[in-house]
């Protein structure tokens, strides 16, 4: 299941929506990201995240589907919020299910790590030197590179 959207999460409800009913999944991992207040050694009071609708969608399936072919999952879930958000706000939730833990892991880590390098948001960080956009890291792109085969 994809979500793109601005207004936040209740990450107890996502949970319970991906394994309800469903007694076949032995176990959840599951990632949270939430704004830090800094970045380097700036303070940053907001970040905006931009996207454009209906192509971000079809990349985050395209990472879902990905997933699935590479592990045994009952179910995943992936909502990413977009627009500005504070300190402290979640800004993306990453679920692997599935019977075996092994799986739900490695599905969990694969997840987020495709989605920092290429899920297409545009990450805007406001301090107090100004708003700047910001660059995709070279140690998100080498964390993704574990995955390639």
């Amino acid at each position: 299941m994809i979500r793109v959207q601005e207004h936040d999460f209740d990450p107890g409800q996502e949970l319970e929506r991906l394994t309800a009913d469903n007694h076949t999944i032995g176990g959840v991992c599951s990632f949270i990201g939430l704004v830090r207040d800094f970045a380097g050694d700036e303070k940053i009071s907001a970040m905006t995240l931009e996207h454009y609708p209906g192509m971000t969608e079809k990349q985050l399936e395209a990472i879902e589907k990905e997933a699935h072919a590479r592990w045994p999952l009952d179910g995943t879930l992936i909502i990413h919020r977009f627009g500005r958000l504070e300190p402290g706000e979640r800004i993306v939730f990453v679920a692997a299910a599935s019977a075996h833990r092994e799986a739900a892991f490695e599905a969990c880590h694969f997840l987020i790590d495709w989605l920092k390098t290429k899920a297409p948001f545009w990450k805007k960080e406001s301090a107090p030197t100004g708003d700047h956009w910001v660059e995709a890291k070279a140690s998100d792109d080498d964390a993704t590179k574990r995955w390639d085969q």
